[in-house]
């Protein structure tokens, strides 16, 4: 029985971490889209091209309701350099179209992680004893062992984004259509290297608030059982 416990412990620390950094990346894209607009003219997106605010506001919100499958189709049209047209081009659609696929993909592993969470909880439930210590000794076991892993990252990421910026692609992607032109091409416009390093610091604040919380909870929630059940 203390194998079980130990195993569930770690089970639900690990399916904890994993709905922390889905729902990261959710929050940093979602909540708030005047963080895009910021985005934008920090790195001067209206003169590359050659647009209003409100129409690539508008290209933005559209291109992440299909990123969540809201839309069918990834075909918006606007005013781009003076003249209506779709914005986005076969090229953008069909790279878009596998990046929703791994978006999508990830939602469903949070919704797997919650499940996992779930059953863990409940067999800790059951077996009673020591059930809060396990609980919060596995997720500070689980950490323990990513914060190398977390911290390696970080550095990279540091170092040199556009090699990890790179490596993500060439994993995640079989071709190389995710390669844009951007004398051709508005949506690499829109979306500069640069966007996707403060996106990704974004994200990486938002999962360690989320882990470090978390582990605050671990460590000063059991002491105050402990003190309790001692009155």
């Amino acid at each position: 029985m203390k194998i079980v416990r130990w195993i569930a412990g770690g089970v639900a620390g690990l399916a904890i971490v994993v709905i922390l950094l889905i729902s990261s990346f959710e929050l940093a894209m979602y909540a708030d889209f005047g963080y895009y607009e910021k985005e934008y003219e920090k790195y001067d997106v209206l003169s590359e091209l050659d647009m209003e605010m409100e129409n690539v506001m508008y290209v933005t919100k559209e291109m992440m309701a299909y990123l969540r499958g809201e839309r069918d189709k990834l075909s918006v049209i606007t005013v781009v350099e003076g003249r209506e047209q779709d914005f986005f081009n076969g090229q953008d659609q069909f790279h878009m179209r596998e990046v929703q696929e791994l978006f999508l993909g990830g939602l469903r592993i949070r919704e797997g992680a919650v499940i996992v969470l779930t059953v863990s909880l409940t067999a800790l439930f059951f077996l009673k004893k020591d059930r809060l210590r396990v609980l919060c000794r596995g997720y500070q076991v689980v950490l323990g062992i990513l914060t190398v892993l977390i911290t390696g990252l970080g550095i990279w990421v540091a170092q040199d984004f556009n090699a990890v910026f790179t490596k993500f692609h060439e994993i995640f992607f079989d071709n190389d259509l995710w390669l844009f032109d951007p004398a051709q091409d508005y949506m690499i416009r829109m979306l500069p290297e640069g966007l996707f390093y403060d996106f990704v610091i974004r994200i990486g604040g938002l999962f360690l608030t989320g882990l470090a919380v978390f582990l605050i909870l671990s460590i000063v929630v059991p002491m105050g059982y402990k003190r309790k059940k001692d009155c």
